[in-house]
């Protein structure tokens, strides 16, 4: 079983903070491309970035015949489809008929996801009722600060549907962190680049079918988000994705979506003057009591190991 350390505890705050942001730079980037054109955008551009830094560095991915080959390409395609490619696609098209709110609540979910699937797939991330009593409250967090409308219908014949398609994206998720997990040890950063060249093969037709190509220059400042989404809250979190996932554990990793909303809130009302809403603090209060029950032991250990280090 994994233990998380100091490092995997600030790799996890970073990427709240990282698909928080990323939210601002949506909204920007959304102004002048489509919605799946964004994604195919960043997950192209990062896969790009990280085949060039991969192979600058020496790094590679072992051949399809190599021992072990066939499934770390498996686990490396496996998680361009679940964890970039599928729920991008999924998400897109269902935020056309749910209320904005509800995506929000439905990647909250995730943890709970993962947990049940750790179960089963990852010797040693049990379900214990410490740990599921944790993750129901911090859902219960991003529920208080999402609010009561992220469950008003908007009467749309497809609504249901839709409801259904965000859940299977959040569960799209947790089966990519299985994947990377269960994949063979590899060098991290060449198995990151991997994963999204194979989530951009895969997006980039269905942009390409769905929307077209852009029938209009889009402008500075959607160029300029979407290259900070491909490099940022893509390229860089893929490779920190990766490590966490191999490092502390799909259950913990999936942690984080429970920062997003937060760090998303926080950041809007500081950069686009957005106003807090009230459950904020109440939101907060919840969260931070949920991943701290449902991670008890390894913080724990993380003060403990503190402390001796200091005496």
């Amino acid at each position: 079983m994994s233990h998380p350390s100091r490092q995997d505890w600030l790799i996890l705050a970073a990427l709240g903070l990282i698909w928080g942001a990323s939210f601002m730079g949506m909204a920007i980037a959304l102004k002048g491309f489509a919605p799946l054109t964004l994604a195919a955008g960043r997950i192209a551009l990062g896969a790009v970035v990280l085949t060039v830094f991969a192979k600058a560095s020496g790094r590679k991915m072992p051949s399809v015949f190599a021992p072990k080959g066939m499934a770390i390409w498996a686990a490396a395609i496996g998680m361009g489809i679940f964890s970039n490619a599928l729920p991008f696609f999924l998400l897109g098209w269902a935020q056309y008929h749910v209320a904005s709110g509800f995506a929000g609540v439905s990647m909250a979910a995730g943890p709970l996801i993962t947990l049940v699937l750790a179960h089963f797939f990852i010797v040693g991330e049990n379900i214990t009722l410490r740990r599921f009593i944790g993750i129901i409250i911090g859902f219960a967090g991003v529920a208080v600060l999402i609010g009561p409308s992220a469950l008003q219908s908007r009467g749309g014949d497809m609504e249901n549907i839709a409801r259904i398609v965000c859940i299977s994206a959040a569960a799209c998720y947790s089966i990519g962190s299985i994947v990377a997990r269960l994949c063979p040890d590899v060098d991290r950063r060449a198995f990151s680049a991997a994963v999204l060249v194979s989530g951009a093969m895969l997006i980039l037709p269905v942009a390409l079918w769905q929307e077209g190509l852009p029938t209009q220059v889009p402008t500075a400042s959607a160029i300029a988000a979407i290259i900070l989404l491909g490099l940022i809250p893509t390229a860089l979190a893929q490779i920190l994705v990766v490590t966490l996932v191999r490092d502390a554990g799909p259950t913990f990793t999936s942690l984080v979506n429970y920062q997003v909303p937060v760090w998303s809130v926080i950041l809007g009302s500081v950069f686009l003057r957005e106003t807090l809403p009230p459950s904020l603090f109440w939101a907060m209060g919840l969260i931070l009591m949920g991943v701290a029950i449902s991670q008890a032991g390894a913080l724990k250990r993380l003060f403990s190991s503190q402390k001796k280090s200091s005496t």
